[in-house]
């Protein structure tokens, strides 16, 4: 099978993409969540083993309605046994003291009783030097990549790497934000993992291309169809394991991670 002869419509094909992913993340925009926006961080200690999506429960109170606590993040951070579990919650901004009173009492009558250990205000001039720093994290990466591939191989490869690495990120921040999913700082954590991916199905291709340059005569186009051949049944196996582990996060991890692991996956 002659793959080197779909490389000029693929290509094209991958710039229109990139183009109207670009577009769809820049007139849609990003479901930006509290750890870009500012928000009320609150630490509980709750007797007993609880869950997180037991707090959830709580929080979802006709009382705390006005509250707007749907799109709260909620992280266990410890078990003291079976004595106490430790809760981290990111809610909205919350004005006054009212509201965190509020969640206190739910919470109280919820599962008897509540340890305050922390409540921090997070305003929205942290949620964008927040913003920044992820930002400046994934230019970095792909900064480093570029140069990596650069001095591994040639140039060329490495423009051909990040152009490769600008399609699946571009594609996910699309996808991502047509479903409306919320941004938060696992979310960014996904696409440096996704980057990794990304980077490393490359060059595990471009490693063989270089290899068959050195050892075969051809042309170009048949050592690429050589190449491409070769990898592609290690490519497709790691994928698809990474698939199922991914997959079965997404469907049994509850919905925690949802967000997360549903980034992972269309990566």
């Amino acid at each position: 099978m002659n793959i080197a002869r779909f490389s000029k419509p693929l290509a094209a094909a991958g710039l229109l993409v990139i183009a109207a992913a670009a577009l769809i993340v820049a007139f849609n925009g990003l479901n930006l969540g509290i750890d870009f926006r500012g928000g009320t961080l609150l630490e509980r200690g709750l007797p007993g083993v609880v869950t997180a999506d037991e707090v959830r429960e709580a929080l979802a109170d006709p009382s705390l309605a006005e509250l707007d606590l749907g799109r709260s993040v909620i992280q266990p951070l410890e078990e003291s046994g079976a004595r106490e579990t430790v809760m981290l919650i990111r809610t909205p901004a919350l004005e006054g003291t009212e509201g965190v009173e509020a969640i206190d009492a739910v919470l109280e009558a919820r599962f008897g009783g509540v340890s305050v250990r922390r409540t921090e205000m997070v305003g929205p001039v942290i949620g964008r030097e927040l913003v920044g720093r992820a930002l400046l994290a994934l230019a970095l990466a792909a900064v480093g990549m570029l140069v990596y591939v650069s001095l591994r191989f040639e140039y060329r490869f490495a423009l051909a790497a990040v152009v490769a690495l600008v399609h699946d990120v571009f594609l996910v921040l699309a996808v991502v934000s047509l479903a409306g999913i919320e941004v938060t700082s696992a979310f960014v954590a996904a696409m440096l993992t996704l980057v990794g991916y990304s980077i490393n199905a490359t060059i595990v291709v471009f490693d063989r291309v270089r290899e068959n340059l050195s050892l075969r005569k051809g042309s170009l186009d048949e050592i690429v169809n050589l190449s491409v051949r070769q990898s592609l049944a290690r490519c497709i196996n790691t994928s698809l394991t990474t698939l199922f582990v991914v997959g079965s996060l997404y469907f049994f991890g509850g919905s925690t991670i949802k967000d997360l692991t549903l980034t992972l996956l269309v990566g």
